[in-house]
């Protein structure tokens, strides 16, 4: 029997899920090393005051465009430099996909295709996970989907002024997509596009693009920053349009190589729960339904094939990359839950009840080995932190097992509606427990607590050097930069630009920790005992089984 929600269930509902999606924002520590670098990066333009020019450990960093770091230093300027205000761009912009998504069902595919796509977004795993942690990847996510939404509701329109509108909006999308991360924000949907016209053999869409306006909106909010930027540093260009996008993705030159079938595991697991459904979506929109036939004028725009070659291209370009990271395939997500909610409108209860079946015994073995997670840590420090996050993943995993077994049940009764949102939730709400709990490994992966524990003997007036190593959450606790010491690795770039900060080996370092009244000093737990043979004059102040933290005796 099919069931509708009303507008009041539907308001309860957007507030149930919010409260779920921002309650742990900050719960957890920050962890190394994305965190720490995504929230220390828009602390230090903070302090400085310089928003042109982003800086690591005081260091010119330009990996990335700032438009992330921008919002997370307002957010801190505005509420203070806390855990919640470093992942609330992830938050916000992982939520408002959800909504967006909603709103691009609805004017794309019916209502109640937009119910479905939106709750099978918001409780897709990887989509879930990325939105609560600090990387660039959901807000340039956000601002792909935006452009590609844009894009399909203008380019189906017949009015003029309408899809004008629409298209601009596209382009300012694009814009902010290419702010969030670079030159993928415009490559990667050109790419798709062009596609899509030889696919479809319909060029007649870049006659609809409105290229003159289109281009001034985009160069209107990214050629600003470009120009300062490379105004105030001329070798930005190279480090930047060269290194970044053109090296990264040809070379194997960042260690981020992995083999062809590396996404193959993330994207099925990444899609839990919705798995089966999704390959099934993909299997059907192309090669069963009737997609090639929907729009028999010619010229008539397709936004169901254009979001599934989206979809497909993303994941083939990221294949091929010399790099690779999880959270590559996330822009995927967006018009995979697009096609998979106008497919489930189409799907009776019966065929939905096969395709999430296999769901059972995946939770069923999850819970049997969820108590074992401590035999996966290979130093005693893991063991203790592992045995605890084993609780965690427990109760995750008994709360989406509850949610599958009545999935089920409710789609042998054919209540399909209730059934879907019953397993979305239970996802999302194993998804939050799981990355709560990991808190309990922050020991490892965290200087919160070496922070804490010698926050009383840093003063901001004394050097603190950091030897052999980065800790890239430190700085953010403690509110202060390093001197790197014998370390470069992605500060290598911001090194050779100012040598000055920085000492280049023991022997330079000794004589200027000699020369110094007082001065503080991490370090591997190994680099210490090397500097004690050498008889470096050092006084323990922190010890921990990966790090030592040494004063001026």
């Amino acid at each position: 029997m099919a069931k509708r929600i009303s507008n009041k269930q539907v308001w309860w509902l957007v507030i149930a899920v919010a409260l779920i999606w921002f309650a742990n924002l900050e719960y957890r520590k920050l962890i190394k090393p994305d965190e720490g670098r995504y929230a220390e990066i828009p602390r230090e333009m903070v302090v400085s005051g310089d928003w042109t020019t982003p800086r690591l450990n005081g260091l010119k960093y330009f990996e990335k465009p700032p438009l992330q770091y921008w919002a997370t230093a307002t957010a801190y300027t505005v509420f203070g430099e806390h855990q919640w205000t470093s992942r609330l761009w992830m938050g916000l912009t992982g939520f408002a996909g959800i909504l967006l998504v909603w709103f691009a069902g609805l004017r794309l595919f019916g209502r109640e295709a937009a119910n479905y796509a939106a709750i099978l977004l918001g409780s897709s795993m990887l989509y879930v996970l990325m939105g609560h942690i600090n990387t660039l990847d959901m807000g340039v996510t956000f601002f792909l989907t935006l452009g590609i939404v844009g894009l399909s509701l203008g380019q189906t329109q017949t009015d003029t002024t309408k899809r004008r509108n629409w298209m601009l909006l596209a382009w300012a999308a694009l814009g902010l997509a290419v702010l969030s991360k670079g030159l993928m924000g415009l490559v990667l949907p050109g790419a798709a596009l062009f596609i899509y016209a030889v696919v479809q053999r319909d060029f007649s869409v870049f006659k609809r693009m409105h290229w003159l306006p289109g281009l001034a909106v985009f160069l209107l909010i990214t050629a600003p920053w470009f120009y300062l930027v490379m105004k105030a540093n001329p070798e930005f260009f190279q480090r930047f349009f060269i290194y970044e996008h053109y090296t990264r993705f040809t070379t194997k030159d960042l260690g981020r190589y992995q083999p062809w079938y590396y996404f193959i595991p993330i994207l099925l697991a990444g899609a839990l729960p919705w798995t089966a459904l999704m390959f099934d979506t993909l299997f059907r929109t192309t090669f069963v339904s009737e997609l090639g036939r929907d729009n028999k004028l010619p010229g008539t725009f397709n936004a169901a094939r254009f979001l599934l070659i989206w979809a497909v291209f993303i994941y083939l370009f990221f294949t091929v990359s010399g790099s690779k990271l999880p959270s590559y395939l996330l822009p995927m997500f967006p018009a995979l839950a697009l096609l998979m909610g106008k497919q489930l409108v189409e799907m009776n209860s019966r065929r939905l009840f096969w395709l999430i079946a296999p769901m059972l015994p995946l939770m069923l073995l999850a819970v049997g080995f969820a108590p074992f997670t401590a035999r996966l840590a290979d130093t005693p420090l893991q063991v203790r932190g592992y045995g605890e996050y084993a609780g965690w993943l427990v109760a995750a995993a008994l709360i989406w097992l509850l949610g599958v077994i009545a999935a089920l049940v409710l789609l042998r009764r054919d209540n399909k509606l209730v059934a879907v949102l019953v397993l979305a939730l239970s996802t999302l709400l194993a998804a939050q427990l799981g990355v709560s709990g990991y808190n309990t490994i922050a020991k490892e992966r965290s200087a919160y607590f070496i922070a804490e524990a010698i926050r009383p003997y840093v003063m901001a007036d004394e050097p603190f050097y950091s030897v052999a190593t980065y800790e890239q959450t430190l700085p953010f606790y403690l509110k202060r930069t390093f001197t790197l010491v014998q370390y470069q690795d992605e500060m290598a770039f911001g090194i050779m630009q100012e040598p000055q900060r920085w000492i280049p080996d023991i022997a330079s370092f000794a004589k200027v920790w000699q020369a110094q009244p007082a001065a503080l000093a991490i370090m591997p737990v190994d680099i210490y005992t090397q500097l004690k043979q050498l008889d470096f004059a050092m006084k323990i102040i922190y010890e921990d089984p990966q790090y030592i933290v040494v004063s001026k005796p």
